[in-house]
């Protein structure tokens, strides 16, 4: 199974990464994204730029609404994900328990959906198996 680790923070955990040396964190993530690739699980993971950089597409009005970042509170902003290979979901939180993060972050766990979620009769989802298989040769290329 396939778990996305999404990581969040409020503003106790956003002072505390600005007060942290840039090379302390760097190694710490380092360390925890070679410990999952070394024992397999360890799929994808990315960081994200300041929320001030992003946007917010709102489709609560007949238009969508485009509103530059920043934008909500801290404790709602999405920093960054790993997605990882695990047999249980309580590997998977063994494997977030070992985040290098501190007070003020948390990591939000979910399952990410399988093709075998869904009815494997409807004509979307075979093209989703289409479409995965022709994303998966092009990441091989």
């Amino acid at each position: 199974m396939k778990f996305m680790l999404i990581m969040r923070a409020d503003d106790q955990g956003v002072e505390a990464y600005k007060e942290m040396p840039f090379e302390q964190v760097i190694e710490a993530m380092g360390r925890y994204n070679e410990s999952m690739l070394k024992a397999g699980v360890l799929l994808s993971g990315e960081g994200l730029t300041d929320a001030a950089e992003g946007f917010v597409v709102d489709f609560s009005a007949e238009a969508p609404l485009v509103t530059d970042g920043p934008y909500g509170e801290t404790k709602e902003l999405f920093n960054g994900f790993w997605i990882i290979e695990a047999s249980t979901r309580e590997e998977a939180a063994e494997w977030a328990k070992r985040a290098p993060l501190g007070p003020g972050s948390y990591l939000e766990v979910r399952r990410v959906t399988e093709l075998a979620d869904f009815p494997a009769d409807n004509e979307w989802v075979e093209k989703q198996a289409e479409w995965r298989e022709q994303a998966d040769a092009r990441s091989a290329e």
